[in-house]
C-alpha cells in the first residue's frame, strides 16, 4: 500500500512538471511569433543588429535550460520524498498490525480471566480421545461459578480429602457434575504439585486418565476441576464400608487392565515419557461403570529415567531402589502396580501398623505365599474366593510376583503386564476372554 501511495505521489508530481514545461514552451513560441509580426519588412535587422540586440529568440535556449533544471530538481525532490515516505508508511502499517494483534490477545486473556462459558470447555474436554492429536488447553474457570456450584464449599459436598485438601462435588449446570479439588496447603511443594498437575493433564488424554476440566486461581485459593467419578476411588471400594462387595473377580481384573493401559500410555506413548510416581489405590478412580482412571499427577515427572529425584510417594507403594538409592524409572511404577494388584487379590492395605510385626508389610508377608500355589486360594479376599478360574488366579499371582521383584531389571515392562491381563478380562469389559453372558452380567456391578 505504501509503495502504491509513493508511486501515485511521484506520478502526480511528474504530471505537474510536464504541464509547467508545456506552458513554458507555449509562452516561448507565442513570444517568437509576436517578435516576427512586429518587425517591418523594409527595415529587417542586419546580422550585426541581431547579434547585438537582446531579442526573445536569443534568450530561448536559456529558458529551456532553466526548465530542464527545474524538472530535474522536482523529480529529485519527489524521489527523495518518496524514499522518506515509503519506510514511514511501512512502519505505520506494521505498528497498526501489532496493535491489532496485541489487542486481540489481551481480549482473549480477559475472556479467560472472566471465565469461559461452560459450553466452550465442556465440548472441548468431552471430545473423543485421540492419542495422536494435540489436546486443547485446559480452561481457566471463574471462581464465583465454582463457589456457586459447590454451595460455597459446604461440608455436605465433600467427596473426600487428602494431603492436597478437600474434594467437593460441584453442579456446574443442569447436566454436568464435576469434582473440585481445593488446595489447602500453601507450601512451596504444594504449589509445585498444583502446577505439575495442570502441566501434565493439559497435555495428555486417554480413556484411563482423569480429565482435567479446568482450574482457578483466586487470590490465595487454588482449585482444580475434574470430571466426576461416581464410584470414588479403588481404595474406598476395597477398604470402605462396602468392603469390596461391589467388586467381582472380573470387575477387579478390568480395573487392573484399565490401570495398566493408563500406565502404558504414560510410559510408551507420551513424549517425553511420564512416570506417575504416586500410583496407589486411592489415586485410581472409578466411574459409574467401574472404568478405572489414573489421577493425582502432582508428583509425576517427565523423562525421569536415570535421574535422582527427591524421595516422594506413599509408604507401601514405593519401589525399594527408589526408597534406598533415590533411583527412579518407569519400573518404579510397575512395582506400585504390583502392590495395587495384590490389594485387588487380598483386599488388604499395603501397610497395616495395627497388625503383628511380621504382617505389617503386605508385600513382605504375601510374597512367600504367592509362590506356593497351595497357599494362594487361602489368602484371597473372601468376597471373590472360589469365584474365579484357579488357572487365572495363578496367572495373576505370577504377574504380581514379577512386578514386585526387588531388582528393577527383573520386573516386566508395563506393556508386558498389559498383554498378560487382556486374556483374563471378558470381551464385554475390554479384554479377550469369552464367557457366558449371564456370567458377564454378574461381573458388572
Amino acid at each position: 500500500m505504501s509503495v502504491l501511495v509513493g508511486f501515485l505521489f511521484i506520478l502526480i508530481l511528474n504530471f505537474q512538471i510536464a504541464t509547467i514545461d508545456a506552458r513554458a514552451s507555449k509562452l516561448t513560441l507565442r513570444s517568437a511569433v509576436y517578435v516576427r509580426e512586429s518587425s517591418s519588412p523594409a527595415t529587417a535587422p542586419t546580422p550585426s543588429m541581431a547579434d547585438s540586440s537582446p531579442g526573445v529568440q536569443a534568450d530561448s535556449p536559456s529558458h529551456h535550460k532553466l526548465n530542464k533544471k527545474l524538472v530535474i530538481a522536482l523529480i529529485a525532490a519527489s524521489s527523495l520524498l518518496g524514499v522518506i515516505l515509503l519506510p514511514i508508511m511501512c512502519l505505520i502499517i506494521c505498528r497498526r498490525g501489532k496493535i491489532f494483534r496485541s489487542s486481540k490477545i489481551r481480549a482473549n486473556r480477559l475472556d479467560q480471566l472472566r471465565g469461559l462459558p461452560l459450553s466452550s470447555f465442556i465440548s472441548r474436554t468431552n471430545s473423543t480421545f485421540k492419542q495422536n492429536s494435540q489436546k486443547p488447553s485446559v480452561s481457566v474457570m471463574d471462581y464465583s461459578l465454582l463457589k456457586l456450584a459447590t454451595n460455597n464449599f459446604q461440608e455436605s459436598e465433600i467427596l473426600g480429602s487428602g494431603g492436597f485438601g478437600c474434594v467437593y462435588k460441584a453442579q456446574l449446570d443442569d447436566t454436568l457434575l464435576a469434582a473440585v479439588k481445593k488446595l489447602d496447603n500453601q507450601s512451596r511443594d504444594a504449589l509445585k504439585e498444583f502446577q505439575t498437575e495442570i502441566d501434565i493433564l493439559s497435555k495428555v488424554q486417554h480413556p484411563n486418565i482423569i480429565t482435567l476440566l479446568g482450574y482457578c486461581v483466586h487470590d490465595e485459593t487454588k482449585l482444580l476441576v475434574y470430571e466426576l467419578m461416581q464410584n470414588g476411588s479403588l481404595d474406598t471400594q476395597l477398604h470402605g464400608p462396602s468392603c469390596g462387595s461391589n467388586l467381582t473377580w472380573h470387575c477387579r481384573m478390568k480395573i487392573a487392565l484399565d490401570t495398566a493401559r493408563g500406565l502404558e500410555y504414560l510410559h510408551e506413548h507420551c513424549k517425553p515419557s511420564v512416570i506417575h510416581r504416586d500410583l496407589k489405590s486411592s489415586n485410581i478412580l472409578l466411574d459409574s461403570r467401574f472404568n478405572a482412571k489414573l489421577s493425582d499427577f502432582g508428583l509425576a515427572v517427565t523423562d525421569g529415567a536415570n535421574k535422582n529425584i527427591k524421595l516422594s510417594g506413599t509408604l507401601g507403594y514405593v519401589a525399594p531402589e527408589y526408597l534406598l538409592d533415590g533411583k527412579l524409572t518407569d519400573k518404579s511404577d510397575v512395582y506400585a502396580f504390583g502392590v495395587v494388584l495384590l490389594e485387588l487379590l487380598l483386599r488388604r492395605r499395603p501397610v497395616d501398623k495395627q497388625a503383628p510385626s511380621e504382617c505389617q508389610s503386605l508385600v513382605t508377608w504375601a510374597m512367600p505365599q504367592l509362590t506356593d500355589r497351595s497357599k494362594i486360594p487361602g489368602i484371597i479376599d473372601p468376597v471373590i474366593r472360589d469365584k474365579m478360574d484357579l488357572k487365572h488366579l495363578y496367572q495373576v499371582a505370577a504377574v504380581v510376583v514379577l512386578c514386585l521383584q526387588p531388582e528393577p531389571s527383573y520386573r516386566p515392562l508395563i506393556t508386558d503386564v498389559l498383554h498378560s491381563l487382556v486374556p483374563l478380562v471378558p470381551v464385554e469389559l475390554g479384554g479377550t476372554l469369552r464367557v457366558a453372558e449371564n456370567r458377564v452380567a454378574a461381573a458388572v456391578p
